[in-house]
């Protein structure tokens, strides 16, 4: 694990929503959203949240993992997480997978931020009724904190997922796990979340 110096102060990080402005060139945005990540690294930031949108059009990032990993080669120390994975719209065994993998490809820096999707829009493409998002996302989120304790095999079973004697094939590089931090907007579920699994909250 890496071993960092006691950090003393403010914890200064930035939020990439992703916003762009509408007409911009994407393959331009996001190579700027890229050189801003690097960029804050050099300036010393502590860490950065990358966000998961699929219908608005200029919210271009639909894999806060992917730019996590490119973005992990081209920076030194600052914390890259998402802000958010959206977990109705992934089941929760694969989200697991992927930040325990970001967690050893970044030795350490990658963070799981959950939330249950912003944009009714994306729900409605992926046919997810909005009622249900909260519920999904802390099965969800039950789903991976089990998996992350790495003790048992998980089996587990809901309406939109199935998990049988599920273990990851990999434990974290961090000791116990990743940061994870959950969403709280517009309604209490994602403080709940969080208090139930004492995690840090977006």
């Amino acid at each position: 694990m890496v071993q960092r110096a006691p950090h003393r102060g403010l914890i200064f990080g930035i939020f990439l929503a992703p916003f762009h402005r509408v007409g911009d060139n994407p393959t331009l945005a996001i190579s700027r959203d890229m050189d801003l990540i690097s960029h804050l690294d050099q300036l010393g930031y502590d860490e950065a949240w990358i966000g998961e949108h699929h219908s608005a059009g200029w919210e271009l990032i639909a894999s806060p993992e992917l730019i996590i990993a490119a973005a992990a080669e081209r920076t030194k120390n600052i914390r890259l997480g998402s802000g958010v994975t959206s977990l109705p719209y992934h089941h929760p065994f694969l989200v697991a997978q992927r930040f325990v993998q970001l967690d050893h490809m970044t030795k350490g820096r990658a963070m799981l931020g959950c939330g249950p999707g912003a944009l009714t829009s994306d729900a409605y493409m992926l046919a997810i009724e909005p009622e249900t998002q909260r519920p999904r996302m802390m099965e969800a989120l039950d789903a991976i904190m089990a998996l992350l304790k790495c003790e048992e095999p998980v089996t587990m079973k809901t309406d939109w997922f199935e998990m049988r004697e599920a273990r990851l094939h990999l434990a974290p590089y961090s000791d116990p796990h990743f940061p994870i931090a959950v969403a709280s907007t517009q309604s209490p579920a994602g403080m709940q979340a969080a208090g139930r699994h004492g995690l840090g909250v977006l």
